[in-house]
Parts: C-alpha cells; structure tokens; sequence
C-alpha cells in the first residue's frame, strides 16, 4: 500500500483517528462517524487502514545491519509488573563505555517502529534500550487494536514503574557511562518528563508530544528538557502552558519546538501523520541535544 500524506484526509478524520488510537473513540465509533467523509472510492474503513501503521516502512536500519548489536533483555520490576523484557541496541564495535539512552513507545508496546528508533540511537554511539510495557501481558501483540487494548487494561502505576526500571536497568549496567538520556513518544513522551522527574540523576529527556507532569513533580527535575510538538495536537497541547509555567518557575532547562503543518505522531515513518522534514529536524535536534548533554 503506498502511503498517504495526512493532507490528504479530512481534518475531521484525523482528529476522529487520534481519538480512536488513544482509546476515546471505538473503531466503530470511527467507521460510523468517518463514512460521512468518505469521497470517492477511500470508504471509513480504507481511511482507518490507510492512516494505521504499515511496518513495513519502519526499518530505517536494517534489524540485521552488522554496525549493531542486538537482543532481547529480560529485568525485573518488583515495584511494577515483575518480569519486563526491552530491547537493546549497541554499535558491535563500541570500545569502552557508551552513553545511554532510554527509548520509551507509544501506546501500543515495543512496535517494529520503536526497534528501529532504539536501532538509530545505537548508530550514533549510545547504549539504548526500550523496554515493552506489554511484556507482562505476552509482549507486542503484532495487531495494533490489540496492543492499544492492552495497554489501556494495564495498571498504570505499575506500567510506570517499569519504565524506571527499565532506566535503573541501563544505568546498572557496566557498558554505560553516567550519562543517562531518555527520548519517547506520545506515552513515551509523558514517561520522559514522568522519569524526569523521578530521576534526579538523569541527564536529558526529550517528549515527543508527551504530557507534562504536575507543577509540585516539576520542582524535582533536574535533567535538560527538549519538548518536540505537532502544531495540530489539542489534547497534548492544551496542557502545554501549565506546564511551562510551572517548568520556568522552578528555573528548569528546557528548549521547545512546534513543527508546523504537523499531526500528533510527526515523526512516526509507518503512518500518514509522518511529516518527513519536521520528523529529520526535530530528530537532528535531538541528536545534537544529546550530544551536548551525555557526552
């Protein structure tokens, strides 16, 4: 299937599809109140398949590319779900420690798309590691409504705990240096700012179009923020000045950007919401964020 621009959908269809991947909306809720908008041979149901994700698009850096090293990591998250599995990526040359960098998912667990970004992280000389809030439920499913399903039946105190120790997990290990960075989208994005808070000893964070945390949990964060926003995101962005308000009372590090023309989802290369200058800029920001922070 060739991929679509967001452009090309109505901007009531795209605002129905963010409801209906963050759980607000029923996939026949959307089918129902899409067909309305359905021109020409493109039905609902041909605009819900076209707007999910094809992984088919998401190897950026091959699984088997001979630059990396690659694996399965199974951890224990006693104050979460207890058994958790991520996956690691190294370059399979690296001498001596590395930096590290947490890769945190959307809401759907460690999807092909997730991998390859972790995959992009070990390229430019990190330890990275991303670890699957659906481990303790069989881990990613391979079906999208599948593993939104299971998410949102997962105990959200204890899917955060995972995530740190998903981060205490790198940080422990003996290839790592003492700089720690964390990047994540949607979820993933919220989980940075979360582990920021958290994690006095964290380094940098960067969300993509992830929530921020309360103005009492930002008092805690001590690592450099870079914040990456769709310009058309209305439930993320609408918390995004009470947020920075609390984040420039407690004289926090931060730097924030808003791509215009973009859709939640900006940088995810397996969906029409993929905007491919924003997503190579705000990555290129990233990368060089990390570069003056963990190195």
């Amino acid at each position: 299937m060739a991929r679509k621009r967001a452009s090309e959908f109505p901007p009531e269809v795209l605002e129905l599809f963010d409801g209906y991947v963050h759980n607000t909306v029923s996939r026949r809720d959307f089918l129902e109140r899409a067909a309305k908008y359905a021109i020409g041979g493109l039905t609902a149901l041909a605009m819900l398949e076209s707007l999910s994700p094809n992984y088919a698009w998401a190897d950026q850096v091959s699984k088997t590319d001979p630059r990396l090293a690659t694996e399965y990591v199974d951890f224990r998250s006693p104050k979460g779900t207890d058994k958790m599995r991520g996956y690691l990526a190294r370059p399979a040359k690296a001498k001596g420690k590395l930096p590290g960098v947490l890769v945190i998912h959307e809401n759907r667990g460690l999807n092909p798309y997730i991998e390859d970004v972790a995959r992009r992280v070990a390229l430019e000389g990190y330890i990275a590691f991303a670890p699957d809030a659906l481990a303790s439920v069989g881990g990613y499913p391979g079906d999208e409504d599948k593993a939104k399903e299971l998410f949102a039946k997962l105990d959200a105190n204890k899917r955060s705990e995972d995530m740190v120790a998903g981060a205490e997990l790198l940080k422990a290990r003996k290839d790592v240096t003492a700089k720690i960075g964390v990047v994540g989208f949607c979820y993933g994005g919220g989980v940075c700012n979360l582990l920021a808070s958290r994690l006095p000893w964290l380094a940098a964070a960067v969300p993509f179009y992830g929530t921020g945390v309360t103005a009492d949990e930002t008092k805690a964060i001590k690592a450099a923020l870079q914040m990456h926003f769709a310009e058309t995101d209305e439930r993320v962005n609408a918390a995004w000045p009470d947020y920075k308000a609390a984040l420039d009372a407690n004289h926090i590090r931060y730097e924030a950007f808003s791509y215009a023309g973009t859709q939640h989802g900006f940088h995810n290369d397996t969906t029409p919401r993929y905007d491919e200058a924003a997503a190579k800029l705000a990555w290129t920001r990233t990368l060089a964020f990390f570069k003056k922070y963990l190195h």
